[in-house]
């Protein structure tokens, strides 16, 4: 198990790039954390590590939203807070996404653990006493 922390946001470059440069085959990532932890802003920091300049943000209403990384290629951001079943993940087409040979990062999960590929990292962000993010996958 690796883990870092980001006493600052100015360490998330650091650890988006050491994320990054151990993913391996891997092209799936899910985000566990509480709400406000920094999700969001991890993986924006992330697709900017990967070179995508116009980075959105949460898709949380959309669900899903896509960047062409001129390193990496096609990566989709999944905010799957207000997915309510399986069934609605279904229709989305997540599945031909995250079995694709895109890059996915997944916020909340939980919500489609299921159908999530076996080789997905999991990386957990707490916050500890001192309001510093601790990364763990």
């Amino acid at each position: 198990m690796r883990e870092l922390i980001a006493h600052s946001e100015n360490d998330l470059p650091f650890i988006a790039k050491t994320l990054l440069d151990g993913l391996g085959h891997s092209h799936v990532v899910a985000f566990e954390a509480e709400m406000g932890a920094g999700k969001t802003t991890f993986i924006s920091v992330l697709l900017k590590a990967m070179g995508v300049e116009d980075v959105d943000g949460s898709p949380t209403y959309g669900f899903v939203q896509s960047y062409q990384s001129p390193m990496f290629g096609t990566v989709h951001h999944f905010d799957m807070y207000r997915i309510e079943s399986t069934v609605e993940a279904f229709d989305i087409g997540f599945e031909e996404y995250v079995y694709s040979d895109a890059f996915c990062f997944i916020e909340w999960p939980s919500k489609v653990e299921e159908l999530l590929p076996e080789d997905t990292i999991l990386i957990k962000i707490t916050v500890n006493s001192e309001g510093e993010r601790i990364f763990r996958w």
